[in-house]
């Protein structure tokens, strides 16, 4: 019922293995970065707001060695065939799409006045694709601790997250905020990450009490949408912000959310009251953790939820359905809280739950989910886990 997590030394001899059958070579260099679980502060990053990460016990790896040219040859394990990056031209956007997150981040070490020579790479994930557990970010940042190891060039972990955030901007078109990059560069074990998205500083709140576990729920599901839906709640914020005459909703509080709303449209005023009340009860949920009080961590968790799928619009009747069964389990099953994580209409559901209880729990929730929407979820637990690694190189 649990997914097992393929431990990360693993995963690396895999990978090793795999890009030696594709191209001849051993491997040289291999880098790895996990992808992340967000427990509280959704939408919140790009609002210059708190949030609350922990990188999970899932891995994007890459193996490469040089191949004399002047050409980077990609291969991954969930694409056919091969992507080529011609370093003797301009860097642009273009097919395969999943390379354009490594083309982003090999311009952003140009940019540094890196020389990059050419070289064969293959990619391996245990990072569901399109999960809402940032792939995307485990990836660029994989390409970043790879490039370090190759140009020498050596970047503090604040660089390295800005510049794999930059290639998601110019050449993935998401503008994202930099919870993802963060994360998957500073994941520290046994630890949840509070970022503060302003000033970028960071705090390091322990996780190690090893009688509450994380559940990762993925519905299976994805919903087709326009795909502005995510720069369209960003530009929603930005006007509310330039109504109340501030640079960012961070520095609102409800109070002045709720003294404005004839300078706001009911949509606004909506998206600004998610932001303002998610910051506060992240910054609570921080310190519920430091404490080892799960049950206000968990009803904060809850509390998230109904905001996101209220107030932001962003979740879906399967995310909501997710936590409506994990409520119904509640604490005398073993279930603290539960709320959608990632950019919502669809992906994954992260709960906090008792660690004796965990299979039971997941059995529960696996076969309610099934029986209303005849959809099978995947599911697996992980404990906080380590950043960005090179692991050879």
């Amino acid at each position: 019922m649990i997914g097992t997590n393929t431990p990360l030394k693993t995963l690396a001899a895999t990978t090793a293995k795999n890009f030696q059958k594709r191209s001849g070579k051993i491997a040289s260099w291999i880098a790895a970065a996990p992808g992340r679980v967000n427990l509280i502060g959704e939408h919140t990053d790009y609002n210059d707001g708190f949030v609350f990460p922990m990188a999970l016990e899932r891995y994007t790896v890459i193996a490469a060695a040089p191949n004399g040219s002047n050409k980077i040859i990609l291969t991954s394990s969930t694409a056919e065939g091969a992507a080529t990056i011609d370093l003797s031209k301009p860097i642009k956007r273009g097919e395969p799409s999943w390379a354009n997150y490594v083309k982003g981040v090999i311009v952003g070490f140009q940019r540094l006045g890196c020389k990059i020579p050419g070289f064969d790479a293959h990619i391996e994930s245990t990072v569901p694709l399109g999960g809402g557990v940032s792939s995307s970010a485990a990836l660029e940042v994989a390409t970043a601790t790879l490039l370090e190891a190759i140009t020498k060039k050596k970047l503090t972990q604040v660089q390295k997250g800005l510049i794999a955030q930059k290639a998601e901007h110019e050449f993935a078109l998401m503008p994202c905020g930099i919870m993802d990059q963060f994360i998957s560069v500073m994941g520290k074990a046994d630890h949840v990450l509070l970022l503060d998205c302003q000033t970028t500083k960071t705090k390091q709140v322990p996780m190690k009490s090893k009688s509450v576990a994380i559940l990762v729920i993925n519905t299976n599901v994805k919903h087709e949408l326009t795909g502005s839906e995510y720069p369209d709640r960003r530009r929603q914020c930005e006007a509310a912000a330039k109504a109340l005459g501030v640079k960012s909703l961070r520095s609102c509080t409800l109070a002045d959310v709720n003294a404005a709303p004839s300078k706001l449209t009911n949509i606004e005023f909506r998206r600004a009251r998610h932001v303002v009340t998610e910051i506060e009860r992240t910054i609570t949920a921080a310190k519920a953790f430091a404490s080892g009080n799960w049950k206000l961590a968990g009803d904060l968790m809850y509390a998230s939820h109904g905001s996101l799928r209220g107030d932001y619009e962003v979740s879906c009747p399967e995310l909501d359905d997710v936590v409506e069964i994990a409520h119904g389990i509640g604490l005398k099953g073993g279930v603290y809280g539960c709320r959608m994580t990632g950019g919502g209409f669809g992906g994954c559901c992260v709960a906090l739950v008792e660690s004796s209880q965990v299979k039971a729990i997941a059995a529960k929730i696996a076969q309610a989910y099934k029986a209303r929407t005849k959809i099978t979820p995947s599911l697996f637990v992980s404990r906080p886990s380590q950043g960005a690694t090179l692991i050879k190189g």
